[in-house]
């Protein structure tokens, strides 16, 4: 219960209160000229000077509910409360008055822990005057009635903030999956590309003094991958820019697993075959699609020693989407092949969490006899699992 308390204690203000506004002004203007018409059209108020003062002077605090919420409840209360007390609680009630309802309203929406537990003593020092002054039975009830209304605005306050906070919330997780779904594609994107440049750089240099025109191949090919992946990394920092309107720039889809097909030339050629009902696809199946695609060919080309071929396969139906990439390289008997300064990557495992996050498999496993076999399954409509 301690921890409880002392956590309500230290409760900091919500985030983005809003400061003064020009309608702030207009609305105490507009509750301190209802005040003044209606004294003057209640000429049997009691203590009608004073009353009508002090009510349209407590208007004034109501530009200050939100940046300084204490000080408005402090303020307009114990106006109140002394008015009472000078008139030894003969004052008159207004019907103008239920504006005061905003400030312990804006004291538990904007204040911090302190704030609304000091604010809250105020105002059950102020309430308990009028009963303290008049104890019969219709001054107990008024003051439980009042109490009952300046709780209930409190706790409307409290819901509105409650709920902008498990807003707050959603954004933030919305925001961190956004990033994890970026740090996911910046890695099934750079390091493809990446891993074709040094790929045709090593083979290079290492046929360059006996075949140099494959060397210049090799640099073309390494000035297109080096193109494209500039083009991806421009599309990733658009997503990372709030304020671009450009920032969801749809994935490449089944278009990008065309584009990974390569010509005869140094390290493995990549062969690509797309059949079947492929247009029409939702967009996140088309991604992640072309996102495994790129991740399977970037670790064939990386891990596979030896490798000269590597196939993707791609073949949709009415209900799914398969995808098989294999190559005929040499691998380790747990799995590929690592250099041993190389720390273990995240490939394999994005890909099978990519796939079920669409209610699809995703399996990596050893070819019969030779090379590496990928194969995924999407269901055509995307359900999450």
């Amino acid at each position: 219960m301690r921890g409880i308390l002392r956590s309500l204690w230290d409760e900091p203000p919500p985030p983005g209160v809003p400061g003064r506004r020009w309608w702030d002004w207009a609305l105490a203007g507009v509750c301190a000229s209802a005040a003044l018409a209606e004294g003057a059209l209640r000429p049997d108020l009691p203590w009608r000077e004073a009353t009508t003062a002090v009510v349209a002077g407590l208007a004034l605090v109501l530009p200050w509910r939100r940046t300084r919420p204490l000080a408005a409840v402090s303020a307009a209360f114990t106006g109140g409360a002394l008015l009472s007390l000078a008139s030894l609680g003969q004052a008159g009630e207004m019907f103008t008055s239920a504006f005061l309802l905003l400030l312990p309203f804006a004291l538990v929406r904007w204040g911090s822990g302190r704030q609304i537990a000091v604010g809250a003593a105020v105002v059950a020092l102020a309430g308990s005057v009028d009963p303290a002054l008049d104890a019969s039975d219709t001054g107990l009830a008024d003051g439980f009635g009042g109490a009952a209304v300046l709780f209930a605005a409190g706790a409307l306050g409290a819901a509105l903030r409650f709920r902008s906070r498990a807003r707050l919330r959603e954004l933030e997780g919305a925001r961190l999956r956004e990033r994890e779904r970026i740090a996911r594609d910046l890695h099934d994107t750079v390091a493809h590309h990446v891993s074709a440049m040094a790929i045709r750089a090593q083979a290079g240099q290492a046929v360059a003094p006996a075949r140099p025109e494959a060397a210049v191949e090799a640099l073309a090919v390494i000035e297109s991958e080096a193109a494209r992946t500039l083009d991806e990394m421009r599309t990733l920092v658009r997503a990372l820019r709030r304020d671009d309107p450009d920032r969801a720039a749809p994935a490449p889809g089944i278009a990008g697993v065309e584009r990974l097909a390569t010509r005869p030339g140094p390290g493995p050629g990549v062969d690509v075959e797309v059949s079947g009902a492929v247009g029409g696809l939702p967009p996140a199946v088309a991604a992640a699609v072309q996102r495994l695609a790129q991740e399977a060919v970037t670790n064939a080309r990386r891990h596979a020693r030896n490798a000269t071929r590597i196939e993707v396969r791609v073949d949709a139906d009415d209900t799914a989407v398969r995808l098989r990439v294999s190559d005929d390289g040499e691998h380790g008997p747990g799995g590929p092949l690592r250099r041993a300064a190389e720390p273990p990557g995240f490939g394999i495992t994005g890909m099978k969490e990519r796939a079920e996050l669409l209610g699809g498999t995703c399996e990596a496993a050893p070819a019969p006899g030779r090379g590496w076999t990928v194969t995924a399954v999407l269901p055509r409509s995307g359900g999450a699992a």
